[in-house]
């Protein structure tokens, strides 16, 4: 029998032969309503639905949840519509045998006290009012993932899917017995091939692998070579990913690539400079040329690289000749294009002044950077609200990332596999962000932002770098350089062993480091100017009354503000109505 997938279908037919359900006009069935029971009319339609096969009708709303039903998961008899109070045992439509139903047959879940679901009497079978709105097709011809045509299996599948090798109790399966064959509903259309960030090369699901097969490297777990995995068939190319890995919406694009050409590797194309000379370069988004030198001990404060902030204080660098614009080797060496672990497309190099502050936080780590940013080169991504991007300090931590603190290597996990709470081993809070480190050999975690703090930095009274001591077991008391306030070993703090200085980590990395003077903001409708402060300027914040003790400030409405915290915290709205000093 034709069905007409634009109107309903009666829950009291079988699915293998559906009735139609016909639209009747009048709000009132004439023979009342076979879900609810009455004959009141429908408050909001001037229709209701009649089912001539079944000879039952219903009002508008109530045919999705008739009083009994029949269910591809119990084939076999009708379900009943039935409430039941747990506490004193008593069931509407009364069973003779009084069986108290706890658990819904098909998910496990808890029945609550008072909550309607469908049950049959005869067997003890019961479904939640969930799982009871869940009607798989029982017979699906022509499947994408096997030669033959697959049939409902009617039982939750306690036994590993062959397409993904997991044992998922929640979700429909097909089988083929002839074959031994078991699939997840979600499985059967798997991509024969895609493309994911994580590897330069497109991977192929393969039904079994190789005994010599590495981890899972998205997860890092185990991969059971028995069942279906993605993996390259690159000649002496090992990645494999589990198939729910990496078809995942935040690793995957959601494009099957079976039938469309390979796309060339044009690595000129996406390089952020080319070489005019001897150690000369000319950078894409700089109108001079730069030229590569070497560093000399001096510190000078105007010195940031253009593209992570961070001050020119080591290693080579590039300079311009002809202005103050400097780059890192290591940051100019970075291309214009990069696929990237932590999102599932490709990112964009974007050095373009940031005009909106809300657009200065890193996806990953929520710092504030006027640093240049890597952006989803997709409009219509939809991860987030917000457009994706990282700043070059995050760009540079890989999918497999060696810590200092830490004697195993670390991995990126996402908030899709996190089960419990995390704690970051850095500033020991409960990891919020989506995005953290950690160790699949140990419960060691990281967030982003304790992963990116630098290792060594320098401090304006010292001249040697001072480095990140990730905490220690000492008895003796040490006090901090700048605030003079004693500092606890057991958390992390920057240290002088040549000096025997230490000094607290808020204390040397500014809240605002990664914040360049100069420049001008707008918050929604107001301008904001980051102005250079020192010894000389020091001015006091409106907000705490405390001197500025960054090496900027921000200024709002003719008034310095020492923090964005300061900012955030205040009454903009009074500020207009207050001179100016």
């Amino acid at each position: 029998m034709a069905v007409n997938e634009d109107e309903p279908i009666c829950r009291l037919s079988h699915p293998i032969h559906p009735h139609t359900l016909s639209r009747i006009a009048g709000r009132i069935p004439k023979s009342g309503c076979f879900a609810c029971d009455k004959e009141e009319p429908s408050p909001s339609c001037t229709f209701h639905y009649s089912c001539t096969t079944c000879d039952v009708e219903f009002h508008d709303i109530c045919h999705v949840y008739p009083r009994k039903l029949t269910h591809p998961y119990h084939l076999q008899h009708p379900l009943t519509l039935t409430t039941q109070n747990i506490e004193v045992e008593i069931i509407s439509n009364t069973l003779e045998h009084g069986y108290i139903f706890k658990k819904c047959n098909w998910c496990g879940d808890d029945l609550r006290d008072g909550s309607q679901f469908y049950c049959c009497s005869i067997c003890n079978f019961c479904l939640d009012f969930s799982c009871s709105q869940n009607f798989p097709t029982l017979t699906i011809t022509n499947p994408k993932s096997h030669h033959h045509s697959l049939s409902l299996f009617p039982w939750p599948l306690l036994i590993p899917c062959v397409a993904c090798g997991l044992v998922s109790l929640l979700e429909p399966s097909y089988s083929c017995f002839q074959c031994n064959y078991v699939v997840h509903e979600s499985c059967i259309d798997l991509p024969r091939v895609i493309k994911i960030t994580r590897h330069p090369h497109r991977l192929s699901h393969n039904p079994f692998l190789p005994p010599t097969t590495p981890p899972c490297r998205v997860c890092y777990k185990i991969v059971d070579i028995k069942y279906g995995q993605y993996s390259c068939d690159h000649e002496g190319c090992s990645y494999v990913a589990h198939s729910k890995c990496a078809t995942h919406k935040h690793v995957w694009d959601g494009r099957e690539l079976e039938w469309e050409p390979e796309e060339p590797d044009d690595t000129e194309d996406i390089a952020s400079f080319k070489k005019v000379g001897k150690n000369m370069i000319k950078y894409f988004c700089h109108e001079h040329h730069l030229k590569l030198e070497k560093y000399d001990s001096v510190r000078d404060a105007k010195k940031q690289c253009q593209a992570c902030i961070l001050r020119i204080d080591s290693y080579d660098f590039y300079n311009c000749i002809q202005c103050e614009f400097f780059l890192h080797e290591v940051c100019a060496g970075l291309p214009k294009t990069l696929a990237h672990a932590l999102h599932k497309h490709p990112l964009v190099l974007d050095p373009s002044p940031i005009l909106d502050y809300n657009s200065t936080s890193c996806s990953t780590c929520a710092r504030e950077s006027t640093g240049f940013m890597y952006k989803c080169s997709k409009p219509d991504c939809d991860d987030d609200n917000d457009t994706f991007q990282l700043d070059f300090r995050c760009i540079l931590v890989l999918d497999y990332f060696t810590h200092k603190s830490h004697e195993h290597p670390l991995f990126i996990s996402t908030s899709y596999s996190r089960k419990g709470i995390i704690s970051c081993a850095g500033c020991k809070d409960t990891v919020r962000s989506e995005y953290y480190l950690q160790c699949t050999i140990c419960s060691f975690a990281m967030c982003y932002r304790c992963a990116t703090i630098p290792y060594e930095l320098y401090y304006k009274y010292d001249t040697h770098p001072l480095s990140l001591c990730y905490g220690e077991d000492a008895k003796k008391a040490y006090w901090c350089e700048v605030c003079e306030k004693e500092v606890n070993p057991r958390e992390w703090f920057y240290t002088c062993n040549k000096c025997c200085i230490t000094i607290h980590l808020e204390c040397l990395l500014e809240s605002s480091v990664y914040i360049k003077s100069g420049v001008t903001f707008y918050l929604g409708s107001v301008t904001m100017s980051i102005l250079g402060n020192n010894s000389q300027t020091r001015p006091v914040c409106y907000k705490c009354d405390h001197r500025c003790p960054d090496h900027i400030y921000y200024k709002l409405f003719e008034k310095a503000f020492c923090s964005w915290l300061c900012i955030w915290t205040s009454d903009m709205d009074s500020f207009e109505n207050v001179e100016p000093e």
